[in-house]
């Protein structure tokens, strides 16, 4: 099989599909190879922080993605007595031209692949990707199809296969295990009424004694107006299983640690209790590396810079890899000089955003007041941290993942 002069992308998750429309976009050929036997609604809930939704609006899919998502308002933090710590705007609430958008990660694939499908082609299902081999002036993919082996030649390889990436092992092949945190997460969503204001993403507890965020990401389910709300819960403890994003959980194994947590804003274990699937995931990830790739073939997504899935960042990152190396591809050719280009770019931003999730991710605030208060309610937080204080904590983190409001506003005007 030959791709006659297209980029053979590996992976048809978001970052595969969204750099095919990238590369259309410039019109540039391309063929998605995804191992899994079709493209299905799996996941839960993530977030397209603004500067994601910038460059999504740009390919023409901000409309159908505001359609099935929740565009989040604000995000509020609480401590483990459920006594409010701070609030802050977001997206267009906050003065984005763009919004933040809580979407549930089935629907956004399906925005992504029914565009790809409409304008780039079939995406190829059923083929798994073994490897990759240098030919004198292509690469050769080789993939394993319908029980036999088939191989591609193509002038660029880009593996966007996540966290078990072939392509990443092949090229890094002494990198070793992952790094785990010492927090497991289990994952869910529930069909609840609107919490708070209804498009809020609600941080509350730390790390010590449990952390819980929740956040809606469909509106309007059913007949009495509730919502479909996802929540991710962290406890500390020993690595429970190898990471696997479909990896079936149970509630029973973390409730414990949220049974006081009856509010009056939530009753926090009759709402995770309501949930029909739990999804178990080791919060892990991987030292940013050196460089990518090698001659035609480079990485992008979570088989680049896998990291600790805090920040609500890691597809946003992606998006940004996809819109990067398609700009590379178009500007100095589909060869290894647009590949060392992109690398060039991202891989200093990214391995910042990888290490800002271990230690400073958004609610970092949550963890300064647990210090502050030593894990006691407190009477006024002004006597805890200052707002200026908190304020600063969450800005310092946009500025490394690169969406603050000010660095939009520039790349604007520039």
């Amino acid at each position: 099989m030959s791709s006659d002069g297209e980029v053979a992308i590996v992976g048809g998750g978001i970052g595969g599909l969204t750099l095919a429309l990238e590369l259309e976009h410039r019109g540039i050929g391309c063929r998605v190879y995804e191992a899994a036997p079709a493209i299905t609604a799996t996941g839960v809930g993530i977030n397209i922080l603004p500067h994601a939704a910038k460059e999504l609006s740009r390919l023409g899919l901000l409309d159908d993605l505001e359609a099935v998502a929740v565009a989040t308002d604000q995000a509020v933090f609480f401590n483990r007595f459920g006594q409010h710590v701070y609030t802050e705007p977001l997206g267009r609430f906050a003065g984005y031209d763009f919004p933040q958008l809580s979407i549930h990660r089935g629907d956004l694939q399906s925005v992504l692949h029914d565009e790809v499908e409409r304008r780039v082609g079939p995406v190829l299902t059923g083929m798994r990707a073994l490897g990759v081999r240098t030919a004198p002036d292509d690469v050769v993919l080789e993939l394993e199809a319908g029980g036999g082996v088939e191989e591609v030649s193509a002038p660029v390889v880009v593996g966007c296969d996540g966290v078990h990436s072939v392509i990443r092992r092949q090229l890094h092949p002494d990198e070793g295990p992952p790094k785990y945190s010492g927090y497991n997460m289990w994952r869910g969503v529930t069909v609840w009424e609107p919490i708070l204001s209804g498009a809020s993403m609600v941080r509350a507890g730390w790390l010590a004694g449990g952390k819980l965020v929740i956040y809606p990401i469909r509106d309007a389910v059913d007949s009495e107006g509730r919502q479909l709300a996802n929540w991710v819960a962290e406890i500390a403890g020993p690595m429970r299983a190898e990471r696997d994003w479909n990896r079936a959980g149970s509630v029973e194994d973390f409730v414990a640690a949220f049974a006081d947590w009856h509010f009056d804003w939530l009753d926090v274990p009759a709402f995770l209790r309501a949930t029909e699937l739990v999804l178990e995931y080791p919060m892990v990830d991987q030292d940013p590396l050196e460089w990518w790739g090698r001659g035609r073939v480079t990485l992008l997504g979570d088989a680049a810079h896998p990291m600790v899935p805090r920040g609500s960042n890691g597809a946003g990152q992606a998006i940004l890899d996809a819109r990067c190396l398609a700009d590379a591809l178009a500007a100095d050719g589909l060869g290894e000089g647009a590949l060392r280009s992109y690398e060039e770019q991202r891989i200093e931003a990214t391995g910042r955003v990888v290490l800002a999730n271990r230690t400073m991710p958004p609610d970092a605030i949550l963890g300064e007041v647990y210090r502050r208060t030593g894990d006691r309610p407190f009477e006024r937080i002004e006597d805890v941290i200052s707002g200026a204080e908190l304020t600063a904590i969450t800005e310092r983190y946009k500025e490394i993942a690169g969406y603050s409001r000010h660095m939009l506003a520039e790349e604007a005007a520039g």
